[in-house]
């Protein structure tokens, strides 16, 4: 037996006919995933940036913020771990020393030279200490330096850890998209619903409230919306408040795709039988016409992460969305405009293939998902 996966005729793992004939919903789906190698790995990349993000606090060497800026190593190129050098080998990873010279013969840049001093690097160093999940304490971070600082993306024009940023900046992004995406699927689930089923002048008002929606200016109503936001708000506020204004405004197409599901299957044979053995409406919507089009829901919420993503990405590359000193992918990237950055430090780039990738691994999920949960892509 083979399904179709992204396009491609995929082998769905063996199962018995009693097992496949008594298996759930949940179950036919995740084997029918698993066969599709694409979005298989996509998940194994999602899987493990979610993780950086979630336990970013942990892996990053030092905090992003004020603590842990160096000074004396401003705008820093990246310095990748050695075992051996010409002096040797070591089964102990190190870094070299560097001395930086600035000038006319420089262009008046900062640049490093490597020396051949050795910094080595520790595991679990004891540390200030912090909460994981803003619950648990702690007093130890995955690796650092026994002295000075390691820097494995550079620093920034502040002596910031970039790679301690980024770590956090992916987690912050992941986050905004989760609660904007929660709260525009439960406003889409509700709304589309409840006007598909109904139909009549509900179905008339709650259709002009999503065509009013999706016609708003997304740009100019963030502008108005950032102009709102006090400059005395603090990090919390603002990312929760983004968070509000990206699901509020990011319902309209998926309540209108559900509603127009619901419409077409609301006269179906097992609805009136359901109606008829007095089932109530939201019980109907809920346990019958909801999971009879699983499949559009399922890749519509997993394809609304990357754009929720982006969406925060973009206003605050803009400077509309985050600011410092919260760390999210947009506000790593506003420095990436600068012309010294552009010539000069090319590791500010970093985040920019993070993000690409977050976004590829949450289109090729949620294509494979969406193959999974079609029946219809079944070849025999």
């Amino acid at each position: 037996m083979a399904f179709l996966g992204m396009g491609k005729r995929v082998a769905l793992p063996e199962m018995t006919s009693e097992e496949y004939f008594t298996a759930g919903q949940g179950r036919l789906i995740w084997q029918r995933f698993k066969a599709n190698r694409t979005a298989r790995f996509a998940l194994y990349v999602l899987a493990f940036f979610v993780l950086c993000g979630i336990f970013a606090p942990f892996l990053s060497p030092y905090d992003p913020t004020a603590a842990g800026r160096n000074a004396d190593y401003t705008n820093g190129a990246p310095q990748v771990p050695k075992f051996c050098d010409v002096n040797g080998c070591s089964l102990r990873p190190f870094i070299h020393g560097t001395e930086r010279t600035r000038g006319p013969e420089t262009n008046f840049r900062w640049v490093t030279v490597q020396t051949e001093e050795r910094t080595y690097l520790t595991f679990l160093p004891r540390v200030a200490p912090y909460r994981l999940f803003g619950v648990i304490p702690m007093e130890r971070r995955l690796f650092g330096a026994e002295e000075g600082f390691v820097h494995l993306f550079g620093t920034d024009a502040q002596g910031k850890d970039i790679f301690s940023r980024t770590l956090h900046a992916v987690g912050v992004s992941l986050a905004v998209g989760t609660m904007g995406v929660l709260i525009s699927f439960v406003l889409a689930l509700i709304i589309g619903g409840v006007a598909g089923f109904f139909g009549g002048w509900i179905d008339t008002v709650l259709q002009a409230l999503m065509d009013t929606v999706k016609a708003v200016p997304t740009i100019p109503m963030f502008m108005a919306v950032a102009a709102f936001m006090p400059e005395s708000w603090t990090s919390e506020q603002r990312f929760f408040f983004i968070s509000l204004a990206l699901g509020f405004l990011g319902w309209g197409t998926l309540a209108r795709r559900i509603r127009t599901h619901v419409l077409a299957e609301r006269t179906a044979d097992y609805v009136l039988a359901a109606r008829m053995a007095g089932a109530r409406p939201f019980h109907v919507i809920r346990r019958h016409l909801l999971p009879s089009f699983t499949s559009y829901i399922i890749v519509d919420l997993v394809i609304s992460f990357p754009y929720m993503v982006l969406a925060e990405t973009s206003l605050s590359f803009i400077g509309l969305g985050l600011k410092d000193p919260v760390n999210s992918l947009g506000v790593m990237l506003q420095n990436t405009t600068r012309v010294d950055v552009l010539l000069n430090y090319h590791w500010y780039f970093i985040p920019v293939p993070i993000f690409v990738a977050i976004v590829l691994a949450f289109v090729f999920v949620g294509d494979g998902l969406r193959d999974a949960a079609d029946p219809y892509s079944e070849r025999r």
